[in-house]
């Protein structure tokens, strides 16, 4: 085997997928060593202090990912190591402990608006960046992205608290955007909804998550049925200011195949009417804790012909007929009810529906 050239050993890694099988590969000789980190395309990073060490043993690179903490400069670093990256990694795994930890630590550092700043302008072939939980994040990084990143498709910004309608702005003028994450990112108001609405994004945009963004209202989720090729839509826990106004704007959306509504209290019967005789294409529907949604509501989906899975939990006011209503639909595979309902639920009647589809309990 000592005869082979980096070239025919190149050959022979391309069809090694495993990493453990890649890793054992790598630990043959030097020469292996050097072929694998050459054809190497992605790297999970749990030790991002000794970036400067390893990283330039990958230089054509195209996913980089780290769940830990990371600094301005090591990302920096990255960015001129790897120029040809297209995916960027860096959802943020630790608890609440080690977030709060390191929160009373004034002199620590986690990547901010220079770092990301440093690789949209040395990678710009970005199409997927994720940066959820990053809380040094904010516009800045944002606009740089939109700015420098021609081919992105997917943005998650889940959690990133300086985040306002400024960034939102900029990925309004986007054309590639698909995927958008505003999990969270509760400095987003209305205005932000208005610019996903009405700018180049709305035209490309299918799956927008906005849970938990509490600032906004009827007003900017009437907004999103501008957006003209959305499928999936997240509102849940977006708190009493979205009512039966924003609900029956969002049925309009005929596009949709995926909805979650879940805890928004204030929307009532005539949302979910409007949701099943206009949402057609709608697979699934997540409507728990919304307490003002009775039998009657729920009723309308007994004759959709899409609908896949329906969520239930916290909704209290379903009695059995209502639930057989549900089953004339049958598309229907899952539907989770709540739990409390099940000593009130006859046995004979969950094996009924089990019959037709999942049941499962919340």
């Amino acid at each position: 085997m000592s005869v082979l050239g980096d070239d025919e050993l190149s050959l022979v890694l391309k069809w090694v997928h495993d990493q453990n099988d890649r890793k054992s590969f790598s630990q043959v000789c030097k020469q292996w060593l050097r072929v694998e980190g050459l054809t190497r395309l992605s790297i999970r990073v749990l030790e991002p202090d000794l970036i400067p060490n390893f990283i330039p043993r990958f230089p054509i690179l195209l996913l980089f990912q780290t769940p830990m903490f990371i600094s301005n400069s090591h990302l920096e670093f990255v960015a001129k190591t790897c120029p040809n990256l297209q995916v960027l990694n860096l959802n943020l795994r630790k608890t609440r402990e080690e977030l709060d930890a390191v929160n009373d630590k004034p002199d620590f550092e986690d990547v901010g608006n220079d770092g990301i700043c440093a690789l949209a302008n040395g990678c710009r072939n970005l199409s997927k960046v994720l940066l959820r939980r990053r809380k040094n994040v904010g516009n800045f990084a944002v606009i740089s992205l939109i700015k420098l990143s021609q081919n992105l498709t997917t943005l998650d910004l889940g959690r990133c608290n300086l985040v306002d309608d400024q960034a939102i702005e900029a990925i309004g003028c986007s054309n590639s955007i698909r995927v958008l994450n505003l999990e969270a990112c509760s400095l987003v108001t209305d205005n932000g909804l208005a610019f996903l609405a009405t700018g180049c994004v709305s035209k490309t945009l299918k799956k927008l998550i906005l849970a938990e963004c509490d600032r906004i209202t009827d007003s900017g989720v009437s907004m999103l049925k501008h957006i003209c090729c959305l499928e999936e839509l997240n509102l849940a826990e977006c708190g009493p200011k979205i009512t039966d106004y924003g609900g029956i704007a969002v049925s309009s959306v005929s596009t949709l195949r995926k909805l979650n509504l879940a805890w928004l209290i204030n929307l009532s019967d005539v949302t979910v009417i409007a949701i099943a005789e206009n949402c057609v294409n709608l697979v699934a529907v997540d409507l728990t804790g919304c307490e003002l949604v009775t039998g009657v509501g729920v009723r309308a989906f007994g004759s959709h012909e899409c609908l896949e899975y329906l969520v239930l939990a916290s909704c209290c006011n379903i009695c059995m007929d209502d639930l057989n209503v549900v089953l004339r639909c049958h598309s229907l595979r899952d539907i989770v009810l709540d739990k409390g309902l099940r000593m009130w639920i006859p046995m004979a009647m969950q094996v009924n529906i089990s019959r037709f589809c999942q049941l499962h309990w919340r």
